[in-house]
């Protein structure tokens, strides 16, 4: 039988008939009303024709594609001992997914396709050992056939305080494969690897991308074969994993969105289908961290005029970062010791947790559960439940707990559970500092997910943010379990407007933070005006992180401001349709949200630089109901924004202009000539 599966546009059709595996016949744009007839017409018009020299039929790629069938590229399901017999057990339709069972030998595999309300594909697989040996499992990763025409790669590398840097590719011939093998994505994780269309951008080109919803390692790869067929794969690296008779192994999903409208397009499929599971509990309050404000200097004294003046600007939260616990004085020590440290805290969090509660803030810890320091009472008690021994190598003086010990695990729920019983608190900062460095099957990371989902158990009021050195673990694995990532450990602007672009293809705004740092960033010694510090951390979830009880009285009041324009369009920044503008000009960003209804807009035009003319290209405002009017004006986000001219566009001296939404998107409003390092805030409304 030939399966169709029919989405927002979206359609997967896939060739189920016979004993071979099935055949994704189409996966991309919507072709109409098909019926019996039509479909397997259109399955028979796709066999190829046969090659000289090459096997004696029409070679398809099939979902489980064997080297006895022909397939001499990367396999997606790798077993040993192999097996040189597949049976197609069935494929059978299970509402908006089509599910098919497999014999590989004494493999049972099944796979899962489901096509979401807005046209995501997932795929995911499960392996079950049936016969009466182990077997080996090296590879068990979804396999997609792409048209030829995507012939152009666009995936990530990046480093700490620099994640998600982009890289494109023209691959001939192979294959094109990024694996990471940090035991967490990596600052140069992948992240959604991305096939399309030579030139595609952010507004236009076909693309399709694939992202793996898991926090451990990952395979991806693009390969064009000798007979001109593409395929892209995706899944868990395999590193060694043995299944005993009768054990299954489920696979993380394979997340994969088609557009043809570009990135933004994307987007426009992913966030709201991420907004759907993912959503948080309620607006995402201006969180105040006091990481880069004290550090490790910790105490009521010190805190207490912080709290107060983050309360005087309008935050709602206030994050308690590291250095509160057991003897966690620098961050060679202590990791493990979840007790609250009698000589920095001699009362307990409760004097700090009653002022900031006092001040109408809640209430946030830092916490790293995965990790343990050699120099802590844990280590010194309980050796045997780090994953390698002291003496191996550390980063940034510290090892990983073995999770899977459940001894540790226990542990380190009873602490945390101590905690949050204790005190009242409203979020944790969860934090993971360190690459794994160990070969291992995905243990720790399953370990992990079932000690986030215990405690979301144990107290469901109590979000979590996950932070691995800033960005290293971005997914949408461990986005079924929190609440907000730390997008960069940087909060330099100019590098955050990088970062932040390209992570927003994949995560939607609101689960992303991003903060005001001081006027010289620490990871960079850049400066940065306060005007570009608040509009950069204005578009995600918002907060502040620099000692502001020592700004001046109008300082204070520029971030007051910034604090209330946020709270006034947070709901707009945090449901709306992200777009984005392919810019000539490197030195320029420009984004922005549209509201659902497209009534309304809010953009930023980005000088990252200086222009690459004496006049910078002009203000672009895509995404709006093009025969509507609006009514455009520049936002005072409190403080001054720097220009390097003589006067103003026309329209801005005027005070605003009003213009249709077609005339907006194609770049008629004249741009001020902005310094490096400034942005101008732009809202539009219907008129």
């Amino acid at each position: 039988m030939i399966h169709h599966l029919r989405a927002a546009g979206v359609d997967f059709i896939l060739d189920a008939r016979g004993t071979a595996a099935p055949v994704v016949v189409h996966w991309g744009r919507a072709l109409g009303d098909l019926d019996a007839a039509a479909l397997t017409a259109l399955a028979d018009a796709t066999a190829p024709a046969v090659a000289p020299s090459s096997i004696d039929r029409p070679f398809r790629v099939g979902v489980v594609p064997l080297l006895t069938d022909g397939w001499t590229g990367r396999p997606a399901v790798e077993i040993s001992p192999p097996s040189p017999v597949l049976d197609h057990v069935d494929t059978v339709r299970d509402g908006d997914a089509l599910v098919t069972t497999i014999a590989l030998g004494d493999a049972r595999i099944q796979l899962r396709h489901t096509l979401t309300p807005r046209g995501v594909l997932l795929v995911d697989r499960q392996l079950t050992n049936t016969g009466t040996d182990a077997i080996e499992v090296r590879a068990l990763a979804a396999l997609l056939p792409v048209p030829t025409r995507a012939r152009e790669i666009l995936d990530f590398t990046g480093r700490w305080a620099g994640e998600r840097e982009p890289q494109r590719s023209r691959p001939g011939h192979g294959v094109w494969a990024r694996d990471t093998r940090h035991g967490r994505g990596g600052h140069d994780d992948p992240f959604l690897f991305t096939v399309g269309t030579p030139g595609f951008g952010f507004r236009h080109g076909e693309v399709w991308a694939t992202h793996v919803a898991w926090s451990g390692d990952r395979s991806v790869w693009f390969e064009r074969g000798d007979m001109g067929l593409s395929v892209v794969g995706a899944g868990e690296r395999l590193d060694g994993l043995v299944l005993a008779p009768g054990e299954t192994h489920q696979a993380p999903t394979v997340v994969a969105t088609w557009s043809d409208a570009g990135l933004d397009g994307l987007s426009s499929r992913l966030h709201p289908w991420v907004r759907s599971w993912a959503t948080p509990r309620g607006p995402r309050p201006v969180t105040l961290n006091t990481w880069e404000a004290v550090y490790f200097d910790q105490s009521l004294e010190r805190l207490t005029p912080l709290v107060d003046a983050a309360a005087r600007v309008g935050a709602e939260r206030l994050v308690l970062d590291d250095g509160w616990f057991h003897g966690r004085t620098d961050d060679r020590r202590a990791l493990g010791d979840w007790t609250v440290d009698e000589r920095v805290w001699p009362d307990g969090l409760g004097p700090l947790i009653s002022r900031v509660n006092g001040d109408g803030l809640e209430f946030g810890l830092w916490v790293e559960p995965e990790m343990v320091s050699a120099d802590s009472d844990l280590a010194r008690a309980h050796p045997e439940w780090m994953l390698t021994p002291a003496d191996a190598v550390s980063w940034r003086f510290q090892h990983v707990l073995d999770l899977e010990h459940p001894d540790a695990w226990q542990h380190i729920f009873d602490r945390l559970d101590a905690l949050l019983t204790e005190y009242p608190i409203a979020a944790l900062k969860w934090d993971h500092n360190r690459d794994l460095l160990v070969p291992h099957t995905g243990g720790q990371v399953r370990a992990l997910y079932r000690l986030l989902d215990a405690l979301r158990a144990a107290h469901p009021g109590v979000e979590i943010e996950s932070c691995a050195s800033g960005g290293a673990r971005i997914d949408l694995g461990i986005l079924r379990r929190v609440d907000r990532f730390w997008t960069s450990d940087t909060n330099d602007p100019l590098a955050r407007q990088r970062i932040q672009r390209w992570t927003g293809i994949l995560i939607p705004p609101e689960f992303l933070g991003s903060h005001v740092g001081d006027e010289r960033a620490h990871t960079t010694g850049r400066t940065a005006s306060l005007a570009f510090r608040m509009t950069t951390a204005l578009f995600l979830h918002a907060g502040i992180e620099s000692d502001i009880s020592r700004l001046d009285d109008a300082q204070l009041a520029a971030l007051a401001g910034w604090t209330a324009l946020y709270r006034t369009h947070r709901a707009l920044l945090h449901g709306g349709t992200t777009v984005r503008v392919d810019d000539a000009d490197p030195a320029l960003l420009q984004h922005g949200v549209v509201a659902p209804d497209r009534g309304e807009g809010l953009f930023a035009y980005v000088a990252l630089d200086r222009f690459d003319a004496a006049l910078p290209s002009p203000i672009v405002l895509p995404g709006l109901d093009p025969q509507r009017r609006y009514r455009v004006r520049v936002l005072d986000v409190g403080a001054p924004v720097r220009t390097i001219q003589d006067a103003d566009p026309a329209w801005l001296v005027a005070g605003g202009t009003v213009l249709p939404g077609s005339v907006l998107a194609e770049g008629v409003l004249a741009a001020p000539l902005l310094a490096p390092g400034e942005a101008l805030l732009i809202h539009v409304t219907a008129d």
